[in-house]
């Protein structure tokens, strides 16, 4: 998190991007390909999506904070974390990222960037309110009941 690089909202979620929530002692992370920046209610948000399958939504629902650490260059890493369990031992080590603990919140010393957020708020997605076309991609097959929740969180911090 040394180096200032150019943010770009549009690429930085696609698998770039972990959201963790949690503090040192006891957190999770996983990847996340979908996000949003905007605004809501006058402040500024980060808009994430998890679906109630993964480990991550259980420290999502427990704490009040999460974070959304953004890389460049660990494709390999990300995809490591984005398909293992934090249930089964820790992934983190196993990609050699280093966690770092900042006001609410983890990190990580390779992140480029960092949003603290202020969870606003939660909903489940309507999967009756999704376009067809989606929902066959992303909803079909074994999985198909497991439509995600998405958590809107207030970006109270950006680490650099």
């Amino acid at each position: 998190m040394d180096k200032k690089t150019e943010f770009k909202p549009f690429s930085d979620f696609s698998e770039m991007a972990l959201v963790t929530a949690g503090s040192m002692g006891d957190y999770n992370t996983m990847t996340i390909g979908w996000g949003g920046l905007g605004t809501i209610w006058g402040k500024p948000v980060c808009t994430v999506y998890v679906r109630p399958s993964r480990y991550t939504m259980e420290f999502m629902d427990r704490e009040e904070y999460f974070t959304v650490s953004i890389f460049e260059g660990f494709k390999k890493e990300l995809g490591y974390l984005g398909s293992h369990s934090g249930r089964d031992g820790d992934k983190v080590a196993a990609v050699g990222f280093e966690p770092v603990e900042v006001s609410n919140g983890v990190t990580f010393k390779q992140a480029k960037r960092t949003l603290v957020c202020r969870k606003l708020y939660k909903q489940l997605m309507d999967k009756s309110l999704i376009p067809e076309a989606d929902v066959k991609s992303y909803y079909s097959g074994e999985d198909s009941e497991n439509v995600h929740y998405m958590y809107i969180g207030e970006v109270v911090e950006i680490i650099e």
